[in-house]
């Protein structure tokens, strides 16, 4: 009897191990890239007829296309913040831009669980590459908020040659150490990025590649670096912005196709999911696909940017995804693909189902705020179904759209439905009355 035990005790913890290790190896490898000031209508898989975007309209083909996919925030580090901590922004106290001349000291609380951080939990490897903006300071950089390897700047942008910030400092840090490192830094973003997917072939991996294209300073490979630490220059004079934004843009796609090459030529693609989006929309430089207003708006144009996802074998080829998504959504995505435990501190929503199996997200009001750089004017909005309604300041009234028939935001309804009106404003309300009590503000 005992030798029975002990035997079936053997197959028992056999079987346990071959389970745990088949669980583990199905979560799969996780890539997120994020393009910096991307429009709506700024790839040609979205329309656009000047910008060619080969890879990324690849992706889109052999993938998932959203048509409905937002980001948090209107400006570059309130996306952020969303995306890292699976939180509406006002949550976390980053409700504007962290400048590189106001907000030196400040940064993502080191008490918020980033995604970084919980994906480590799950035993992968994190990376990071590219563009921070949230913490100038050493204790900010995102080896101390998850990520176990990092290159790439910590402001809002650099010259893409000198690799100087906006206020003429240094800011090119491979982990927690300025370094000098001489390129192109789309190129450097994709050269590290491969570096760590090569170097990490054999583990489960995480890996953020944040892009700074197509973000002002407008230079091009053959470009001259212009800022030089100490002098305040941030942007070289007679440049032809727009044949830059055309190379930059499509730079970016080569170097995401080389991501995609990688991972394939490794044996790695039907075990790699890869997510691509933008932090807000374009500014006036860029394309904003026809939507009402551009970056630092809460129009569409402001917050509506193109997403795709890509996992061949499991994400059926040439779908088109038009849930409405939020930056804040990517956090919980990431844990469930992982089979993590569900948070149950987190804004953002699952959208693994959806990815996976075409499930649709359940009903959820969305909103979204935002204050210019001198904490003067608030901007806000909220989504329910097909309306929208924003406010434009406290003054004025409020203005309702259905973005069914009206997707440009053409046609203000709220004197046809003054009830709706009211009702939404009462949400926006009370939003922002739960979400933003006690949090205090690291940046207008």
């Amino acid at each position: 009897m005992q030798k029975i035990n002990e035997t079936l005790s053997v197959i028992f913890f056999a079987l346990f191990f071959i389970t745990s290790h088949l669980s583990a190896q199905s979560a799969p490898n996780i890539v997120l890239i994020m393009a910096d000031d991307l429009g709506y209508g700024d790839l040609s898989g979205y329309g656009n007829t000047t910008i060619l975007t080969p890879n990324l309209d690849k992706m889109a083909r052999e993938g998932m296309k959203f048509t409905d996919f937002h980001s948090n925030g209107a400006v570059c580090s309130p996306t952020r913040a969303a995306l890292l901590t699976g939180k509406y922004q006002q949550r976390v106290g980053i409700e504007g831009v962290v400048t590189a001349k106001s907000h030196r000291n400040v940064g993502l609380a080191l008490n918020e669980v980033t995604f970084a951080d919980a994906m480590k939990q799950e035993g992968y490897v994190t990376g990071m590459m590219g563009k921070w903006h949230l913490g100038y300071p050493e204790k900010f950089n995102p080896i101390h908020q998850g990520f176990d390897e990092y290159t790439g700047f910590v402001s809002g942008n650099v010259d893409y040659f000198s690799h100087i910030d906006q206020e003429a400092y240094e800011d090119w840090w491979v982990q927690n150490k300025l370094v000098k490192e001489e390129g192109y830094s789309t190129d450097l973003i994709t050269k590290h990025a491969v570096e760590f997917i090569e170097k990490h072939k054999d583990e489960k991996f995480l890996l953020y590649v944040a892009h700074e294209a197509p973000h002002s300073p407008y230079q091009g490979r053959q470009s001259k670096a212009f800022r030089v630490v100490g002098e305040h220059k941030r942007q070289s004079p007679g440049v032809d912005i727009e044949a830059m934004y055309k190379e930059m843009v499509e730079v970016m796609d080569e170097g995401i196709g080389k991501v995609m090459k990688v991972l394939k030529e490794l044996n790695l693609a039907e075990n790699t999911v890869v997510i691509f989006c933008s932090d807000n929309g374009p500014n006036k430089n860029g394309n904003n696909g026809g939507l009402h207003g551009n970056k630092a708006s809460v129009w569409e144009g402001g917050h509506r940017v193109p997403a795709m996802a890509w996992w061949p074998g499991t994400i059926k080829p040439g779908q088109l995804n038009h849930e409405t998504v939020m930056t804040m959504d990517v956090f919980p995505t990431m844990l469930s693909m992982a089979g993590g435990k569900k948070r149950t501190d987190l804004d953002g929503v699952d959208l693994s189902k959806g990815l996976l199996k075409n499930k649709r997200l359940p009903k959820r009001d969305l909103f979204w705020r935002h204050f210019n750089n001198a904490g003067t004017k608030q901007l806000a909005a909220v989504r329910s179904g097909n309306w929208k309604l924003i406010r434009l300041n406290e003054t004025d009234s409020p203005q309702l759209y259905n973005l069914k028939d009206d997707l440009a935001e053409n046609h203000d309804l709220a004197a046809e439905y003054p009830r709706l009106a009211r009702k939404m404003v009462r949400k926006l309300k009370n939003w922002e009355q739960k979400t933003t009590k006690n949090v205090k503000r690291v940046s207008p």
